[in-house]
């Protein structure tokens, strides 16, 4: 009679034991799923967009004038006259070649990016461009032809004005800032395309001694004062 009395009463024991588990497994098993749905709710949040707002037509302009400025004379100019360098450095110096080749390489993203930006915004290149090619070549082939110092000192001014002029357009772009996605991705791009530029004026006076070359006063006067008028005309056009 006891031993009966103790196996049911085992059996109820089990029972519940087991209910207990499975309860228990449950909980665990929703306490995972909430967790995970979390989780899963706060990835699927960051990956809402929310409708971008076109642009102004002040800020369009604001885009217009610099994209405009930077490709046709500045860009553009920095492109040839690396084209230049290259051409003379290539064969008298060999050694400095693949120096100005990286140079020249990040210059012409720089002016993809740029013509991307011309045809997307609608905008019509300057004349200027086609005196602003022959010029740039003609400096790059005149820099080098003096000597790998003063291409580099023609390297440290025109990375000088560009750097500058990068500058200027964060400022004046500031007031937008945080208005437009677009603005907001353009001027990440002008503070990369500014890094780039410091990058090669960093080169060019601490790798490359630019400041030794026996004309350098000539040279970083008259290129300065090239750039800087270029950019006077085109800011007028």
């Amino acid at each position: 009679m006891i031993l009966r009395s103790l196996k049911e009463n085992n059996k109820i024991l089990n029972k519940r034991l087991k209910f207990s588990y499975n309860l228990i497994k449950f909980n665990r098993n929703v306490l995972y799923f909430c967790s995970n749905s979390s989780k899963f709710i706060k990835e699927e949040t960051k990956k809402v967009y929310f409708p971008v707002r076109r642009l102004t037509k002040d800020e369009n302009e604001i885009i217009s004038k610099w994209v405009v400025l930077i490709l046709d004379l500045g860009e553009l100019g920095a492109n040839y006259i690396y084209e230049g360098q290259y051409f003379v450095l290539s064969k008298t110096r060999p050694d400095v070649a693949p120096i100005i080749m990286d140079m020249w390489n990040q210059e012409k993203k720089h002016l993809e990016t740029f013509n991307e930006l011309l045809i997307k915004h609608k905008v019509r290149a300057t004349e200027l461009k086609y005196l602003c090619k022959t010029l740039g070549f003609a400096l790059g082939v005149g820099s080098a032809l003096l000597g790998t110092k003063s291409a580099m000192a023609c390297t440290e001014a025109v990375e000088t004005v560009i750097g500058e002029h990068y500058n200027d357009q964060l400022r004046e772009t500031m007031c937008l800032k945080g208005y437009s996605s677009e603005i907001d991705d353009l001027r990440e791009k002008i503070k990369k395309f500014r890094d780039e530029e410091l990058e090669h004026l960093d080169i060019a006076v601490n790798s490359w001694d630019s400041k030794g070359s026996f004309a350098y006063g000539l040279i970083t006067n008259i290129v300065k004062a090239g750039c800087i008028a270029a950019i006077w005309v085109c800011k007028r056009i």
